[in-house]
């Protein structure tokens, strides 16, 4: 595939925020150890990134140390702790996956630049990269270029796709998503160019600074809880998606593909365990059927909706869903 400067027909705006942001094909494919030409060739192994590793390792140890504090933290503390999990959680199942990844409703600006702001909170990656990966997942979901493959087993898609360099099939085919969209989105664009300093205010400074500023709380109980913890948490139910939602419980709705429909994911994650409902019908602002399923996310939607903030609601007719349900569920439902 030719690069950039062989004139590979990028619309401007296109090319100017992939220049800004380094990461273009070329760039992209090398950052993860690609030449180019070596597309045809199957990688001898996926390096492992040691930075991740330790860090990630150091991160779930300060975890572990965190809940040692809990009895002597504020009330106020924990609660914050809480609410910061649950922006953390919408800024991701709302923002980044139902929003930016599916397109499932539209928002306003103010709604979306909350999102944002709640994703840079979760620190798992700007809207844009993880937009354009999960992107690939669900088009190339359990093969190689599904970048937490499950066929790979628990521990590789919960996290252990994090400790190594992309496969080349990733890779590839990510290059060929149209992103279009999100790169239209100046929200997104902005979130990108100032990533680094957005999640430094958002994930460490404002969870660590806002309990002992206002209650007289422990910078040290502050940052464990509301920092490490919290963020730990974050992550951990957002990989349970990947991970557990892929191998464990029914599926009502396509039983020839590996999603299933997981409540206790559901829980953690708001809503976003109705995981083989969601690969059928993906495009479904709700991630879920009709009825009265435990879905936060989804409420969170509905109220911007009712505030005139989220429109264009995406739904899936209950007509279509039952008919699928006849035609490949396993009966469970």
């Amino acid at each position: 595939m030719p690069g950039p400067q062989a004139g590979c027909g990028l619309a401007p705006e296109k090319a100017a925020f992939l220049k800004e942001s380094a990461e273009s094909p070329l760039e992209w494919a090398a950052q993860e150890g690609i030449q180019d030409g070596d597309s045809g060739k199957a990688p001898a192994r996926q390096g492992i990134v040691w930075r991740n590793v330790i860090l990630m390792t150091l991160l779930h140890f300060g975890a572990l140390y965190s809940l040692t504090l809990i009895p002597k933290a504020h009330l106020l503390t924990l609660l914050w702790a809480y609410l910061c999990f649950l922006l953390t959680a919408l800024g991701v199942t709302a923002g980044a996956h139902r929003l930016w990844s599916h397109r499932s409703y539209k928002a306003k600006l103010p709604l979306r630049i909350f999102l944002a702001a709640a994703n840079s909170m979760a620190f798992q990656n700007d809207i844009f990269e993880w937009s354009r990966d999960h992107r690939v997942h669900h088009k190339y979901s359990e093969t190689d270029a599904d970048p937490h493959n499950a066929q790979r087993g628990f521990f590789f898609s919960h996290i252990g796709w994090l400790f190594v360099r992309k496969h080349r099939d990733v890779i590839e085919k990510g290059r060929r998503l149209d992103l279009t969209d999100l790169l239209a989105d100046p929200v997104v664009r902005l979130q990108r160019k100032y990533y680094k300093t957005t999640v430094l205010l958002m994930c460490f400074a404002l969870p660590t600074l806002v309990p002992w500023y206002s209650w007289g709380e422990s910078l040290w109980n502050s940052y464990f809880l509301a920092f490490i913890l919290r963020y730990t948490i974050s992550l951990n139910v957002t990989w349970l998606v990947n991970s557990a939602a892929h191998m464990y419980g029914n599926r009502p709705y396509d039983k020839h593909i590996s999603p299933r429909e997981n409540p206790f994911v559901t829980l953690g994650a708001i809503g976003e365990g109705f995981h083989n409902y969601h690969h059928t019908f993906p495009f479904d602002y709700s991630a879920s059927e009709f009825g009265l399923n435990f879905n936060p996310t989804t409420w969170f939607i509905d109220f911007m909706s009712w505030l005139g903030l989220a429109t264009d609601l995406k739904r899936v007719p209950e007509q279509m869903i039952q008919a699928r349900k006849e035609r490949t569920g396993d009966g469970s439902a």
